[in-house]
């Protein structure tokens, strides 16, 4: 069973997208290096599939929860490697392995699938 519904992952995202991109500035590593960049990037692409996933908090409802939450992991695992990867880890690296962490953690345990509408499924409709 997964613990986070999806319209919880719709939150999340829109705030991790949030902290990601202005993260390097609240935490003072606005270098305009990779290591301000690959928050950025991430935060700007995690913004942008929620917009257009298929769960509650999105507009239009094209990408599938399940290719949704892949992306979710890969971009995790990608931006807690990055430090390292980049070769900015003697720079700054907690908040990018802290974020890419969680964000993995919360792509395993999200609902792979959002409950269906009563507008879409017929619900209360006279026959």
């Amino acid at each position: 069973m997964r613990l986070i519904s999806t319209r919880t992952h719709g939150i999340l995202d829109y705030l991790m997208g949030t902290l990601l991109i202005t993260a390097p500035v609240i935490l003072d590593f606005a270098t305009g290096g990779p290591g301000q960049w690959m928050p950025t990037i991430i935060g700007t692409a995690m913004i942008g599939m929620a917009l257009m996933t298929d769960y509650e908090s999105a507009v239009v409802r094209l990408i599938p929860m399940p290719a949704h939450l892949a992306h979710d992991f890969a971009a995790g695992a990608l931006l807690a490697a990055s430090p390292w990867v980049s070769g900015f880890a003697d720079i700054v690296f907690w908040p990018h392995l802290i974020l890419g962490v969680l964000g993995m953690g919360v792509s395993l345990t999200t609902e792979t699938h959002a409950p269906v509408s009563d507008a879409s499924s017929g619900a209360g409709d006279v026959g």
